[in-house]
């Protein structure tokens, strides 16, 4: 029978995606107590069945498939930029397929808006109504507001509408670091992605007899397999060397190999792997959280797993990547190296000027370039201090002038200066720290 945790675990996931979980609804509905409900939650949001955002509730959401485990739903992105709901709330389950930072016109915004997708934003009403009317879910940046028949819109097409206080460049930041983790996570092979599941193993029960491996071994030419109890409990192991000499009538339980190893669905395949090789072992068999039998892991199993990582594709670019990836090196004048680089939609923040962010990345990243002609070091910057930023419009051409005004064994100082057409647009001084290789 199964337990009271698993009971609960079952119930969440017949629920219908959308639906609000509490712990108090959950202890009442199956009538456990409120920590037991309050654990089984908690590991529903962990297998990711669930998701908890504050000031809105725990909500059921769809559980991801690895191959789409990139793909972020609307209530993550919630957590990941600490936002606030202000309509659209039944929408929070939905993932989004791409991101778009409307730093532009009007028109040009909603060639690149469709449907599944988020636009960042900022106080810009008319963006966020034709944001949602295509389709879109709309995060706002800057802390503001919306107008109330946005917010109907929003509850209409159950597409969330979201505020936070970060800027543009910071918001895009943080869910392309959420992207890119998301990505690791998906290079990462585990059991639960390689082994054959139930309804393609055989196996044995605890009331089956010594014929039965027979039967089996006849009709598979495999010679091991779990046997299970009927709470689908992994108790034992059976192969040739058991079954032989032994009468057919003889109970399983009698001859299996009894607490064999076990491996969990969320084993790395290199952690399953070594226990395979170390113990000498053909099969293991897999059992999920609550130790209910889910299929078995072959070393054919693992040898694909194998083939499969060397497929895996490349974690893509960064959102630091695309901002300074296009600094080139313009020229060298009086020992002083001078970057350029062109003002792009990602840099803006929610007033279509150079985020104060970007800015910090692009002279560090110029400095660290510019230092490595005096020394091969790592670099770590300790202290940046920007004197004036003036706005910078999207499509400006920016000259960075990184000027090292003190370089010592360990430490250097680094005068940085910003121009825009020949204006002075930013001034800056860094401090950093040489690390020998």
């Amino acid at each position: 029978m199964a337990t009271k945790h698993e009971q609960i675990l079952d119930y969440i996931e017949t629920l219908s995606i959308g639906s609000k979980i509490s712990v108090r609804g959950i202890a009442k509905d199956l009538n456990v107590s409120e920590g037991t409900a309050y654990r089984a939650i908690k590991e529903a949001e962990n297998i990711g069945l669930v998701s908890t955002i504050e000031r809105v509730g725990t909500i059921r959401i769809e559980k991801k498939k690895k191959e789409n485990i990139e793909q972020l739903t609307f209530a993550e992105i919630i957590n990941i930029v600490d936002g606030q709901v202000l309509g659209g709330r039944e929408g929070l389950y939905k993932t989004l397929n791409k991101f778009v930072i409307g730093a532009m016109k009007l028109e040009a915004m909603m060639r690149y808006t469709e449907a599944d997708s988020l636009l960042i934003v900022g106080n810009r009403i008319k963006a966020q109504e034709y944001a949602l009317k295509a389709g879109a879910a709309v995060l706002i940046t800057g802390g503001f507001d919306t107008d109330d028949y946005v917010k109907q819109i929003a509850n209409e097409k159950q597409l969330p509408i979201i505020s936070t206080s970060y800027d543009t460049f910071t918001v895009a930041t943080m869910i392309n670091r959420a992207i890119y983790d998301q990505l690791i996570k998906k290079e990462i092979i585990n059991v639960d992605d390689i082994y054959t599941p139930l309804d393609r193993t055989h196996y044995l029960s605890t009331e089956d007899h010594v014929d039965k491996w027979y039967e089996l071994n006849n009709e598979t030419n495999h010679s091991r397999y779990p046997v299970v109890d009927h709470d689908q409990k992994v108790v034992g192991m059976v192969t040739s060397k058991d079954v032989i000499g032994k009468e057919l009538d003889m109970s399983i339980t009698k001859v299996m190999t009894k607490n064999p190893m076990l491996v969990q669905t969320n084993t790395s395949l290199a952690n399953a792997a070594h226990t395979m090789v170390w113990e000498g072992i053909e099969l293991l068999p897999v059992v999920d959280a609550q130790s209910r039998f889910q299929g078995v892991i072959t070393r054919q199993d693992v040898i694909k797993g194998l083939q499969q990582l060397q497929r895996q594709p490349q974690v893509g670019e960064t959102i630091d990547d695309l901002i300074t990836n296009p600094l080139e090196l313009q020229e060298e004048e009086k020992d002083i190296q001078t970057y350029y680089v062109d003002v792009t939609p990602q840099m803006t923040n929610h007033l279509g000027t150079l985020s104060y962010g970007v800015f910090t990345s692009l002279i560090t990243e110029a400095s660290s370039r510019a230092l490595k002609q005096y020394k091969k070091a790592d670099l770590v910057f300790e202290n940046i201090s920007i004197y004036f930023m003036k706005p910078v419009q999207l499509g400006s051409l920016l000259n960075i002038k990184p000027n090292p005004i003190e370089i010592g064994r360990k430490f250097t100082k680094i005068d940085v200066e910003v121009f825009s057409d020949s204006v002075l647009v930013g001034k800056a001084l860094l401090m950093a720290q040489f690390i020998d290789r």
